[in-house]
C-alpha cells in the first residue's frame, strides 16, 4: 500500500536548496505531517530530518531537462505537471507560477487548497532585468499572471506570507508566517576567527547588495568576506570580470584568497560558514520590493551571534536599532569605516554581537509561530 501523503508542496520556481521551504518543510514534519515535495535542484539539497525522515518524500522529476532550468517555460511546465502528480490531502502551491493550476486541480479533486507567498511579487517584477526585454512584454505577461496568481491566493482555505506587507491583505483565511530563524538549521558564529571576516547568505544579485559588497571588500583590505547563495545570471559577468581583475593585481587566478563565492546551498550547508565570522552583511538597494521589508538574514544573523551592517531600509533601521546589534551604511564607504572601527575595538564588536543575541531570544519566538502554522495545516487534513 502506497504511503498516504498529508501535504504536497509545490515549488516550480523556488528549488530544493530553498531556506523558507526548508523552515516550512519542518515545521509541518515537527507536527507529524507527512509531506511530498515537488521541487527542482539537487536532491542532497532537499530539506531533511532525522526524526520523521519516513515523512518525507522528494519526487523525482519524470523530465530530467526540466529539472534544473529557471525560465519561465520550464517553471510553468513544472508547476502543471507536479500539480498532476500529487497525492496529498492538501496541496501547498509555494511558487506564483502554480497556484492557478492547484487551485483548479483542487477543486477539481475535492482536495484542500494553501498558498505561500515569499516575497510581494508584483513590486519584485520591478526589480528584475528580465521583465525589461522585448519592450517590456515578458514584464506584461508576468504581472498579468501575478495578478491571477493573487486572486486565486485570496480564495485558498488557507494562505501563508512571509511578511505583513506581503499582498494580498485581504484574504479568506491569510496567516503570517515570518522567516524567522530554525535554530535546527543555524551554526553559531562562536569565538571569533584571528582575521576578520564578513558573511553574506543570500541570493546574490545588484539589488541585494552583490556590487555594493565587492566595493566594500576592495575598501576593506583586512576583512575576508564568504558570499553564500546563487550568482543572477545577470550579475556573473561582473562577478567574473572582477574576480579577474582582482587575479590580475595580486592573485595567481580563480577566486580571492580574501573573497570566496561558495555557491548556492542548502541552508544547513549555507550556516556553517558562519563558524568564526565577525559580522554579516544585508546591503539591499532601496527597491519597491524591499523598502518595506525586513531580510530573513537580520534575525539570522542576530540569533547567531554576528554583528550586522544594513542598508537604511526603514524597516532595517528600527530593527537595527531596536536590538542594538549593528550599524547602518549608505555606501560601501561607510560600511568600510565600520568594518575598520570593529577590526580597531573588537570589543565593541563583542557587545553589539551578544546584544543581539540577547534580543533574538527574547523577541523571535519561532517555534511558537511555526507551530500555529503548522497546526493551521493540520487543520485542513481533518
Amino acid at each position: 500500500m502506497s504511503q498516504k501523503i498529508d501535504i504536497s508542496i509545490i515549488s516550480s520556481g523556488a528549488n530544493l536548496a530553498d531556506a523558507r521551504l526548508h523552515r516550512l518543510t519542518r515545521a509541518l514534519l515537527r507536527t507529524g505531517l507527512s509531506v511530498e515535495i515537488f521541487a527542482p535542484g539537487l536532491l542532497k539539497d532537499a530539506p531533511t530530518t532525522s526524526s520523521n525522515s519516513e515523512s518525507l518524500t522528494i519526487r523525482k522529476p519524470w523530465f530530467a531537462s526540466h529539472w534544473s532550468q529557471t525560465n519561465l517555460l520550464a517553471r510553468y511546465h513544472r508547476s502543471r505537471l507536479y500539480v498532476l502528480r500529487s497525492k496529498g490531502k492538501v496541496i501547498y502551491a509555494i511558487s506564483p507560477e502554480a497556484i492557478a493550476p492547484t487551485y483548479g486541480h483542487a477543486r477539481l479533486l475535492r482536495k484542500k487548497f494553501a498558498v505561500d507567498l515569499f516575497e510581494d511579487y508584483l513590486q519584485l517584477l520591478k526589480d528584475r532585468a528580465w521583465a525589461r526585454k522585448y519592450f517590456g512584454l515578458l514584464g506584461m505577461i508576468a504581472k498579468s499572471d501575478t495578478k491571477t496568481a493573487l486572486w486565486f491566493a485570496k480564495r485558498a482555505d488557507l494562505l501563508t506570507v512571509a511578511d505583513i506587507q506581503v499582498p494580498p491583505l485581504a484574504a479568506k483565511n491569510r496567516l503570517v508566517v515570518r522567516n524567522l530563524p530554525d535554530a535546527s538549521l543555524l551554526t553559531q558564529s562562536g569565538k571569533r576567527d584571528i582575521t576578520p571576516r564578513a558573511i553574506y547568505i543570500g541570493d546574490l544579485r545588484k539589488s541585494r547588495g552583490l556590487h555594493a559588497m565587492l566595493r566594500l571588500a576592495e575598501l576593506a583590505p583586512d576583512w575576508e568576506f564568504d558570499f553564500v547563495g546563487g550568482v543572477a545570471a545577470a550579475d556573473q559577468p561582473y562577478v567574473d570580470q572582477w574576480l579577474a581583475a582582482q587575479s590580475a593585481n595580486t592573485l595567481n587566478g580563480g577566486n580571492s584568497p580574501r573573497v570566496r563565492f561558495h555557491g548556492k546551498l542548502a541552508p544547513i550547508d549555507s550556516w556553517k560558514f558562519v563558524a568564526g565570522a565577525w559580522v554579516g552583511l544585508s546591503l539591499l538597494e532601496s527597491t519597491p520590493a524591499f523598502v518595506a521589508a525586513v531580510p530573513s538574514k537580520l534575525y539570522e544573523y542576530m540569533s547567531v551571534g554576528l554583528a550586522t551592517i544594513s542598508s537604511p531600509l526603514p524597516r532595517c533601521i528600527d530593527l537595527i536599532e531596536q536590538s542594538r546589534s549593528g550599524g547602518i551604511a549608505d555606501s560601501p564607504e561607510t560600511a568600510a569605516l565600520l568594518l575598520n572601527q570593529w577590526r580597531q575595538d573588537p570589543q565593541a564588536l563583542d557587545q553589539l554581537r551578544a546584544q543581539g543575541i540577547s534580543w533574538a531570544a527574547q523577541n523571535l519566538d519561532s517555534e511558537r509561530e511555526y507551530a500555529i502554522f503548522a497546526a493551521e495545516m493540520a487543520k485542513l487534513t481533518r
